[in-house]
Protein backbone atom coordinates (compact mmCIF):
# COMPACT_ATOMS: atom_id res chain seq x y z
CA UNK A 1 0.00 0.00 0.00
CA UNK A 2 2.73 2.43 1.02
CA UNK A 3 4.62 1.65 -2.18
CA UNK A 4 1.58 2.49 -4.32
CA UNK A 5 1.04 5.74 -2.44
CA UNK A 6 4.68 6.76 -2.98
CA UNK A 7 4.48 5.81 -6.68
CA UNK A 8 1.28 7.82 -7.05
CA UNK A 9 2.87 10.88 -5.50
CA UNK A 10 5.88 10.50 -7.77
CA UNK A 11 3.69 10.34 -10.91
CA UNK A 12 1.67 13.31 -9.67
CA UNK A 13 4.80 15.42 -9.09
CA UNK A 14 6.08 14.55 -12.57
CA UNK A 15 2.73 15.60 -14.04
CA UNK A 16 2.76 18.93 -12.17
CA UNK A 17 6.33 19.51 -13.37
CA UNK A 18 5.27 18.88 -16.98
CA UNK A 19 2.49 21.45 -16.66
CA UNK A 20 4.69 24.13 -15.12
CA UNK A 21 7.61 23.54 -17.51
CA UNK A 22 8.17 24.74 -21.05
CA UNK A 23 6.96 22.68 -23.96
CA UNK A 24 4.49 22.61 -26.78
CA UNK A 25 1.05 23.46 -25.41
CA UNK A 26 -0.69 20.25 -26.54
CA UNK A 27 2.08 17.80 -25.83
CA UNK A 28 2.74 18.93 -22.26
CA UNK A 29 -0.97 18.49 -21.38
CA UNK A 30 -1.00 15.08 -23.06
CA UNK A 31 2.08 13.97 -21.11
CA UNK A 32 0.66 15.36 -17.86
CA UNK A 33 -2.69 13.62 -18.49
CA UNK A 34 -0.94 10.29 -18.89
CA UNK A 35 1.00 10.81 -15.65
CA UNK A 36 -2.10 11.95 -13.70
CA UNK A 37 -3.92 8.81 -14.91
CA UNK A 38 -1.07 6.61 -13.62
CA UNK A 39 -0.98 8.54 -10.34
CA UNK A 40 -4.75 8.16 -9.83
CA UNK A 41 -4.52 4.40 -10.44
CA UNK A 42 -1.75 4.09 -7.83
CA UNK A 43 -3.80 6.09 -5.31
CA UNK A 44 -6.78 3.78 -5.97
CA UNK A 45 -4.61 0.70 -5.33
CA UNK A 46 -3.42 2.35 -2.11
CA UNK A 47 -7.11 2.96 -1.21
CA UNK A 48 -6.29 6.65 -0.86
CA UNK A 49 -9.68 7.65 -2.25
CA UNK A 50 -9.59 11.43 -1.70
CA UNK A 51 -6.15 11.63 -3.33
CA UNK A 52 -7.35 9.50 -6.26
CA UNK A 53 -10.45 11.70 -6.65
CA UNK A 54 -8.52 14.97 -6.70
CA UNK A 55 -6.00 13.50 -9.18
CA UNK A 56 -8.80 12.48 -11.55
CA UNK A 57 -10.08 16.08 -11.37
CA UNK A 58 -6.59 17.25 -12.45
CA UNK A 59 -6.75 14.69 -15.29
CA UNK A 60 -10.15 16.10 -16.31
CA UNK A 61 -8.67 19.62 -16.44
CA UNK A 62 -5.84 18.42 -18.70
CA UNK A 63 -8.37 16.78 -21.01
CA UNK A 64 -10.37 20.02 -21.13
CA UNK A 65 -7.24 21.93 -22.14
CA UNK A 66 -6.82 19.35 -24.93
CA UNK A 67 -10.50 19.88 -25.86
CA UNK A 68 -11.26 16.21 -25.19
CA UNK A 69 -14.60 16.68 -23.47
CA UNK A 70 -15.56 13.02 -23.50
CA UNK A 71 -12.32 12.03 -21.73
CA UNK A 72 -12.73 14.94 -19.30
CA UNK A 73 -16.28 13.83 -18.47
CA UNK A 74 -15.08 10.26 -17.92
CA UNK A 75 -12.30 11.51 -15.61
CA UNK A 76 -14.92 13.38 -13.55
CA UNK A 77 -16.94 10.15 -13.32
CA UNK A 78 -13.82 8.29 -12.15
CA UNK A 79 -13.20 11.06 -9.59
CA UNK A 80 -16.80 10.74 -8.36
CA UNK A 81 -16.48 6.98 -7.93
CA UNK A 82 -13.42 7.50 -5.72
CA UNK A 83 -15.03 10.29 -3.70
CA UNK A 84 -18.16 8.16 -3.21
CA UNK A 85 -16.23 6.15 -0.63
CA UNK A 86 -15.31 9.16 1.52
CA UNK A 87 -17.10 12.34 0.48
CA UNK A 88 -20.58 12.10 -1.07
CA UNK A 89 -20.87 15.88 -1.54
CA UNK A 90 -17.69 15.93 -3.64
CA UNK A 91 -18.84 12.85 -5.60
CA UNK A 92 -22.12 14.62 -6.49
CA UNK A 93 -20.23 17.75 -7.56
CA UNK A 94 -17.99 15.70 -9.91
CA UNK A 95 -20.94 13.84 -11.41
CA UNK A 96 -22.70 17.15 -12.11
CA UNK A 97 -19.59 18.34 -13.99
CA UNK A 98 -19.58 15.08 -15.97
CA UNK A 99 -23.28 15.39 -16.83
CA UNK A 100 -22.82 18.97 -18.14
CA UNK A 101 -20.02 17.77 -20.42
CA UNK A 102 -21.94 14.74 -21.68
CA UNK A 103 -24.85 17.11 -22.49
CA UNK A 104 -22.47 19.44 -24.37
CA UNK A 105 -21.25 16.62 -26.61
CA UNK A 106 -24.71 15.10 -27.11
CA UNK A 107 -24.13 11.93 -25.07
CA UNK A 108 -27.58 12.14 -23.51
CA UNK A 109 -27.90 8.51 -22.46
CA UNK A 110 -24.66 8.92 -20.47
CA UNK A 111 -26.05 12.11 -18.93
CA UNK A 112 -29.22 10.19 -17.95
CA UNK A 113 -27.17 7.41 -16.37
CA UNK A 114 -25.22 9.84 -14.18
CA UNK A 115 -28.29 11.93 -13.30
CA UNK A 116 -29.68 8.68 -11.89
CA UNK A 117 -26.46 8.09 -9.97
CA UNK A 118 -26.65 11.62 -8.50
CA UNK A 119 -30.25 10.88 -7.44
CA UNK A 120 -29.12 7.64 -5.76
CA UNK A 121 -26.42 9.52 -3.84
CA UNK A 122 -28.94 12.10 -2.64
CA UNK A 123 -31.22 9.19 -1.67
CA UNK A 124 -28.39 7.63 0.37
CA UNK A 125 -28.02 10.99 2.16
CA UNK A 126 -31.80 11.06 2.83
CA UNK A 127 -32.11 14.29 0.83
CA UNK A 128 -35.56 13.47 -0.55
CA UNK A 129 -36.25 16.70 -2.44
CA UNK A 130 -32.95 16.62 -4.35
CA UNK A 131 -33.40 12.88 -5.00
CA UNK A 132 -36.83 13.60 -6.56
CA UNK A 133 -35.34 16.41 -8.66
CA UNK A 134 -32.54 14.27 -10.10
CA UNK A 135 -34.68 11.14 -10.61
CA UNK A 136 -37.04 13.40 -12.62
CA UNK A 137 -34.13 14.74 -14.68
CA UNK A 138 -32.89 11.18 -15.31
CA UNK A 139 -36.40 10.01 -16.29
CA UNK A 140 -36.73 12.88 -18.81
CA UNK A 141 -33.39 12.10 -20.41
CA UNK A 142 -34.03 8.34 -20.54
CA UNK A 143 -37.47 9.05 -22.07
CA UNK A 144 -35.93 11.32 -24.73
CA UNK A 145 -33.51 8.53 -25.61
CA UNK A 146 -36.37 5.96 -25.76
CA UNK A 147 -34.92 3.96 -22.85
CA UNK A 148 -38.37 3.55 -21.33
CA UNK A 149 -37.55 0.79 -18.78
CA UNK A 150 -34.95 3.02 -17.08
CA UNK A 151 -37.25 6.05 -17.41
CA UNK A 152 -40.03 4.16 -15.60
CA UNK A 153 -37.66 2.95 -12.85
CA UNK A 154 -36.75 6.60 -12.17
CA UNK A 155 -40.39 7.71 -12.33
CA UNK A 156 -41.33 5.05 -9.76
CA UNK A 157 -38.65 6.44 -7.45
CA UNK A 158 -40.14 9.93 -7.90
CA UNK A 159 -43.61 8.59 -7.05
CA UNK A 160 -42.30 6.69 -4.02
CA UNK A 161 -40.62 9.79 -2.57
CA UNK A 162 -43.47 12.13 -3.55
CA UNK A 163 -45.88 9.98 -1.52
CA UNK A 164 -43.47 9.92 1.42
CA UNK A 165 -43.54 13.73 1.57
CA UNK A 166 -47.34 13.71 1.12
CA UNK A 167 -47.39 14.83 -2.53
CA UNK A 168 -50.00 12.15 -3.18
CA UNK A 169 -51.50 13.55 -6.38
CA UNK A 170 -48.09 13.63 -8.05
CA UNK A 171 -47.49 9.99 -7.05
CA UNK A 172 -50.95 8.92 -8.27
CA UNK A 173 -50.40 10.48 -11.70
CA UNK A 174 -47.05 8.73 -12.14
CA UNK A 175 -48.31 5.28 -11.08
CA UNK A 176 -51.41 5.59 -13.28
CA UNK A 177 -49.28 6.66 -16.24
CA UNK A 178 -46.91 3.68 -15.80
CA UNK A 179 -49.92 1.34 -15.46
CA UNK A 180 -51.30 2.70 -18.76
CA UNK A 181 -47.97 2.11 -20.49
CA UNK A 182 -47.75 -1.41 -19.04
CA UNK A 183 -51.22 -2.31 -20.30
CA UNK A 184 -50.23 -1.46 -23.85
CA UNK A 185 -47.25 -3.84 -23.70
CA UNK A 186 -47.86 -7.61 -23.65
CA UNK A 187 -44.70 -8.29 -21.66
CA UNK A 188 -45.48 -5.69 -18.98
CA UNK A 189 -49.27 -6.11 -18.83
CA UNK A 190 -49.17 -8.36 -15.77
CA UNK A 191 -47.37 -5.70 -13.72
CA UNK A 192 -50.11 -3.09 -14.22
CA UNK A 193 -52.10 -4.25 -11.18
CA UNK A 194 -49.09 -3.50 -8.91
CA UNK A 195 -48.89 0.06 -10.23
CA UNK A 196 -52.66 0.49 -9.81
CA UNK A 197 -52.37 -0.81 -6.25
CA UNK A 198 -49.70 1.80 -5.48
CA UNK A 199 -51.84 4.51 -7.08
CA UNK A 200 -54.84 3.30 -5.04
CA UNK A 201 -52.91 3.43 -1.75
CA UNK A 202 -51.92 7.04 -2.55
CA UNK A 203 -55.60 7.77 -3.32
CA UNK A 204 -56.48 6.39 0.14
CA UNK A 205 -53.99 8.81 1.69
CA UNK A 206 -55.69 11.69 -0.13
CA UNK A 207 -58.93 10.71 1.63
CA UNK A 208 -62.50 11.71 0.81
CA UNK A 209 -64.06 9.90 -2.15
CA UNK A 210 -60.83 9.70 -4.16
CA UNK A 211 -60.56 5.90 -3.93
CA UNK A 212 -64.14 5.14 -5.02
CA UNK A 213 -63.79 7.25 -8.18
CA UNK A 214 -60.32 5.80 -8.79
CA UNK A 215 -61.50 2.18 -8.60
CA UNK A 216 -64.13 2.86 -11.25
CA UNK A 217 -61.49 4.43 -13.49
CA UNK A 218 -59.04 1.56 -12.93
CA UNK A 219 -61.69 -0.95 -14.02
CA UNK A 220 -62.22 1.01 -17.22
CA UNK A 221 -58.46 1.17 -17.73
CA UNK A 222 -57.98 -2.56 -17.11
CA UNK A 223 -61.15 -4.70 -17.24
CA UNK A 224 -59.27 -7.62 -15.60
CA UNK A 225 -58.37 -5.51 -12.53
CA UNK A 226 -61.68 -6.10 -10.73
CA UNK A 227 -60.86 -9.82 -10.54
CA UNK A 228 -57.51 -9.30 -8.78
CA UNK A 229 -56.53 -9.54 -5.12
CA UNK A 230 -55.22 -5.95 -5.39
CA UNK A 231 -58.64 -4.62 -6.43
CA UNK A 232 -60.43 -6.55 -3.66
CA UNK A 233 -57.92 -5.18 -1.12
CA UNK A 234 -58.48 -1.55 -2.16
CA UNK A 235 -62.27 -2.01 -2.29
CA UNK A 236 -62.35 -3.65 1.19
CA UNK A 237 -60.14 -0.91 2.64
CA UNK A 238 -62.46 1.71 1.08
CA UNK A 239 -65.51 0.09 2.66
CA UNK A 240 -63.81 -0.12 6.09
CA UNK A 241 -63.10 3.62 5.83
CA UNK A 242 -66.69 4.24 4.76
CA UNK A 243 -67.90 2.31 7.79
CA UNK A 244 -65.23 3.97 9.99
CA UNK A 245 -64.26 0.51 11.19
CA UNK A 246 -60.62 0.36 12.35
CA UNK A 247 -60.82 -3.35 13.25
CA UNK A 248 -62.06 -4.26 9.77
CA UNK A 249 -59.29 -2.08 8.23
CA UNK A 250 -56.64 -3.92 10.29
CA UNK A 251 -58.05 -7.34 9.34
CA UNK A 252 -58.10 -6.49 5.63
CA UNK A 253 -54.46 -5.35 5.75
CA UNK A 254 -53.39 -8.45 7.74
CA UNK A 255 -55.13 -10.81 5.32
CA UNK A 256 -53.57 -9.18 2.24
CA UNK A 257 -50.14 -9.09 3.89
CA UNK A 258 -50.29 -12.83 4.62
CA UNK A 259 -50.83 -13.55 0.90
CA UNK A 260 -48.74 -10.73 -0.66
CA UNK A 261 -46.30 -9.28 1.89
CA UNK A 262 -46.48 -5.49 2.05
CA UNK A 263 -43.19 -3.58 1.71
CA UNK A 264 -42.24 -0.79 4.13
CA UNK A 265 -43.43 1.96 1.76
CA UNK A 266 -46.97 0.52 1.53
CA UNK A 267 -47.02 -0.19 5.27
CA UNK A 268 -46.03 3.41 6.09
CA UNK A 269 -48.78 4.85 3.88
CA UNK A 270 -51.42 2.43 5.17
CA UNK A 271 -50.50 3.37 8.75
CA UNK A 272 -51.15 7.03 7.84
CA UNK A 273 -54.59 6.04 6.56
CA UNK A 274 -55.25 4.01 9.71
CA UNK A 275 -54.25 6.93 11.98
CA UNK A 276 -56.68 9.21 10.14
CA UNK A 277 -59.40 6.59 10.50
CA UNK A 278 -58.68 6.18 14.24
CA UNK A 279 -58.85 9.96 14.73
CA UNK A 280 -62.17 10.06 12.88
CA UNK A 281 -63.53 7.19 15.01
CA UNK A 282 -62.48 8.99 18.21
CA UNK A 283 -64.12 12.19 16.97
CA UNK A 284 -67.38 10.29 16.42
CA UNK A 285 -67.10 8.76 19.93
CA UNK A 286 -66.62 12.23 21.42
CA UNK A 287 -69.76 13.44 19.70
CA UNK A 288 -71.89 10.62 21.02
Amino acid sequence: MGDQLARGEEFEQKAEKKLSGWGLFGSKHEDAAELFDKAANCFKLAKSWDKAGSTYVKLANCNLKLESKHEAAQAYVDAAHCYKKTNVKEAISCLKEAVNMFCDIGRLSMAAKYYKEIAELYESEQNTEQAIDYYEKAADFFQNEDISTSANQCKQKVAQFAAQIEQYQKAVEIYEDIARQSLSNNLLKYGAKGHLLNAGICQLCKGDVAITNALERYQELDPTFSGTREYKFLADIASSIDEEDVTKFTDVVKEFDSMSPLDSWKTTLLLRVKEKLKAKEMEEDDLT
